[in-house]
């Protein structure tokens, strides 16, 4: 077949599982593939008359694929939907969304925040109904934390969602309290907050998501990311905000400018995900296997831990599992047995030992999953004998670098100086041979590309570089590990590494070309680097 164009470049790194250097190489293109890769001085041999991109001394290496996202609130609140604002205190937060409605209309509708994390507030302490009813007293207001876990609304808002007094929570989730009146606080948690805010998001048309959805999409391939994981957000079915029926419009009309792989929650109805894979069999969109959520996370306290926390709330204070073990088991057994993957949240030691046995259990019984990888998501606290468990279960570790430095304090503030240490171990996991599917958890972190391979490299923060030298830099990763874990390791995740994650005969062509090399530049000049251009094979 005649190629349909020819990329070269100096510095071509194909992401192989062997590739630990860039080569001077061309790579020919025919039907969306990599049909041939040759010497860059036989580019034009290659070609054959057809087009030749020089880039020059240029990076080119395999667009990046971001494991794990919530592509709704990635998408919603950098738009003119919503807002985004992370606060130093509830007040700020409160006065930041007084001032995002100035010149808009008040239709009634809700307005919409995402960001606070009140674990980084001075001092610490929740926030309440009460300071959002003093300039909110007649317009429904949601504000999504910044770890996406809570939710909280003024007495409008649980007005407009039917929440009373009386009002049980769902299985997993909790209402806060004032300790005195046993008032609701406004203050939705885990399975509550998740199951509500999919209600008040509702309310925007498809429309509206096509625009948001499109624009963030673009947004990505110029940050060289060329495929995405949209991750349920919610363990309650009917409220995962995976909206496939927005992907859908945007491939009918050739505005889906990433591919895309859909992960529905798993409950007992397993038709949600097989109705989606018998429609979605196409190269762009897929729906690989499920989503669930074993737990919460270390700052709130609802991080299943197999020892109590350092600073416990009550006594005996180890957080807890959101779905109970034997309903997790019963859950991955049934879908393993129809051939479905499944990705399990798992921040906490105890949740991440308790699916790795789920997922060995059902590997013995019923074998490797028919699309897509069984995955533990975020994995933030994990034993040295677990490592090699997951590695024996046929698992990957799908994990979000840019989590590490969030507050480099709080782990051991909240965990103990002993678990800390052993959190995040991504060089451990690597040497034992787990692989690694890099994402974000937009928008629990921004999307960025470079902040994802610069936490990754350097374990210090994007934002100030701290801590000096890296949070225990011993887990710092090699640049090719961590390139390979942004592209490969993602495509492992979704069952596609034989076509996606690396530049060889027959793999798809989603390619980048960037300014810099990330192999050789300095450490500042990976955040520095820009996306040139993007390939994206058909």
């Amino acid at each position: 077949m005649q190629p349909e164009y020819v990329i070269t470049s100096e510095h071509v790194w194909v992401g192989t599982d062997d590739a630990q250097a860039d080569e001077a190489l061309a790579l020919a293109v025919a039907g969306g593939r990599v049909q041939a890769i040759a010497p860059r001085d036989q580019a034009e041999e290659l070609a054959a008359g057809a087009p030749v991109e020089d880039w020059g001394d240029a990076f080119v290496c395999p667009g990046f694929h971001d494991a794990h996202m919530h592509v709704f609130h990635a998408a919603l609140f950098p738009s003119e939907l919503a807002t985004e604002y992370a606060g130093e205190s509830e007040e700020d937060c409160v006065a930041h969304l007084v001032e995002w409605t100035i010149g808009k209309r008040d239709d009634g509708s809700w307005l919409v925040s995402h960001g606070w994390r009140d674990n980084l507030w001075r001092p610490q302490h929740a926030p309440t109904r009460a300071s959002l009813d003093q300039v909110f007293p007649n317009r429904p207001v949601a504000m999504y934390s910044g770890d996406a876990h809570t939710l909280w609304v003024n007495t409008r808002g649980l007005e407009e969602l039917g929440i009373m007094r009386d009002t049980e929570p769902p299985e997993g989730g909790s209402f806060d309290r004032d300790p005195v009146t046993g008032e609701l606080t406004g203050v939705l948690r885990e399975a509550a907050g998740m199951k509500y805010v999919a209600r008040v998001l509702a309310s925007f048309s498809i429309e509206q998501l096509c625009a948001i959805y499109q624009d963030f999409f673009q947004r990505l391939r110029a940050m060289g990311i060329t495929s995405v994981c949209d991750m349920a957000l919610s363990l309650i079915p009917g409220a995962d905000s995976i909206n496939p029926q927005v992907y859908e419009r945007l491939l009918a009309t050739d505005a889906l400018p990433v591919r895309a792989h859909l992960f529905p929650c798993l409950s007992d109805d397993q038709s949600n995900l097989e109705e989606l894979q018998a429609r979605l069999t196409g190269p762009m969109l897929r729906a690989p296997g499920f989503k669930q959520f074993f737990d919460g996370v270390s700052s709130q306290h609802t991080a299943w831990c197999s020892e109590p926390y350092a600073n416990p709330r009550f006594e005996g204070d180890c957080g807890r599992p959101t779905v109970a073990p034997e309903r997790m088991r019963a859950l991955v057994l049934a879908a393993a047995e129809r051939g479905h993957s499944v990705r399990i949240h798992t921040i906490g030691d105890a949740a991440v030992h308790e699916a790795i046995d789920i997922f060995a259990e059902a590997r013995a019984r019923f074998g490797a999953p028919t699309q897509g990888r069984n995955t533990l998501e975020h994995v933030e606290d994990i034993s040295p004998t677990d490592i090699r468990a997951m590695v024996e279960a046929g698992l990957v570790a799908s994990v979000q670098p840019p989590h590490v430095t969030i507050d480099i304090k709080q782990p051991a503030r909240d965990l103990g100086e002993w678990r800390a240490q052993r959190m995040w171990p991504f060089a451990s996991m690597g040497r034992a041979g787990l692989p690694l599917a890099f994402g974000t958890d937009a928008p629990v972190v921004p999307p960025t590309s470079t902040d994802v391979l610069y936490t990754a490299i350097a374990r210090q923060s994007p934002e100030l570089h701290q801590p000096e030298g890296g949070w225990y830099p011993e887990q710092r990763m090699s640049r090719a590990d961590a390139l390979r874990a942004y592209s490969l390791g993602s495509a492992m995740a979704v069952g596609r590494e034989r076509e996606l994650g690396a530049l060889a005969p027959g793999m798809l062509a989603d390619i980048a070309v960037w300014d810099t090399n990330f192999l050789t530049c300095s450490m500042d000049e990976v955040q520095e680097a820009r996306c040139l251009t993007t390939h994206l094979g058909a």
